[in-house]
């Protein structure tokens, strides 16, 4: 888990925010960058929360975001500490891993899409 403090801990503004480390980056990257190469998605985006880090994923930068992958550290225990979450804001996965688990769904849909 990578969380990242920002700010002073004796000052206000102290704030700690959930962040995807690089390993967690590079899969969801090499997911996206064959996506992108088959011309279907175009643009992303990047958010660290507090409770929180959210990979939105976009066919164009002025729309809603096609998919949402979300790193959720209080659901580790319960329900694994990774979604994928839809258009609509369907959890379509929730896995321990991205690789193999939460991101299968993507990898069958651009193989499907290359067929």
């Amino acid at each position: 888990m990578n969380v990242q403090n920002i700010g002073s801990p004796q000052g206000r503004g102290y704030v700690e925010q959930v962040a995807f480390d690089r390993f967690e980056m590079g899969e969801i990257l090499a997911v996206y960058g064959r996506y992108v190469a088959a011309g279907l998605w175009r643009d992303y985006g990047i958010s660290c929360l507090r409770e929180r880090a959210v990979f939105s994923i976009f066919r164009r930068a002025a729309e809603n975001p096609l998919y949402r992958v979300e790193k959720i550290p209080a659901l580790r225990q319960k329900q694994g500490l990774y979604a994928l979450i839809g258009p609509e804001g369907q959890v379509l996965k929730r896995g321990a891993s991205l690789r193999g688990g939460v991101l299968a769904p993507l990898e069958r849909k651009l193989l499907r899409a290359l067929d």
